[in-house]
């Protein structure tokens, strides 16, 4: 073989090289400008002619859920509040009385006493109340404010008033009778 035909492979090689390189550079530039195209128009798109993306669809989207609003003429003659939620406030007269508890019980106690969650007797159920019922009222005053088995001291909610746990301990006992 001459050195002659030998060079011009090497030649032939390096063209062969040279053009798959620049057409490799090439193919990825047009990947990358078809994504900057359609990136481009896609975003443009969006926030030029999307009404979900106005401003006001964007505020209405992220406004409160809710807002509170306290009736001062009601809450005047409350002489008893007690904190039940965050944000929810249970309100009784020197008494406490049957809406409170009621209050009360919907708001902490049926949480677990409704469906008899982790042993909790159920609502209403006399057989499961019966028992509880006869060690009488001091009894149970007294579980539900300290605590019994795995329910928590005033059914987790430290803040709530002696009153109104009583009252909620009342007014389950009377569902059960």
């Amino acid at each position: 073989m001459s050195s002659h035909s030998g060079d011009q492979q090497v030649a032939s090689i390096i063209k062969n090289a040279i053009a798959v390189f620049a057409a490799s550079i090439g193919l990825v530039l047009i990947i990358f400008m078809l994504a900057q195209y359609a990136v481009g128009a896609y975003s443009n798109r969006l926030r030029q002619s999307d009404p979900a993306m106005s401003a006001s669809a964007v505020a209405e989207r992220l406004k409160p859920v809710g807002d509170v609003q306290v009736n001062a003429a009601a809450a005047a003659p409350v002489a008893i509040a007690a904190v039940v939620a965050p944000g929810r406030v249970v309100a009784a007269g020197p008494s406490g009385g049957a809406e409170q508890g009621k209050t009360t019980y919907e708001a902490v106690c049926s949480a677990c006493h409704a469906g008899g969650v982790a042993g909790a007797p159920k609502t209403g159920d006399k057989a499961l109340w019966a028992a509880r019922i006869a060690q009488g009222n001091d009894t149970l005053y007294a579980s539900a404010l300290k605590g019994k088995g795995v329910m928590p001291a005033k059914g987790g909610n430290p803040a709530l008033a002696d009153d109104a746990i009583k009252a909620a301990v009342d007014y389950l006992v009377a569902q059960a009778k």
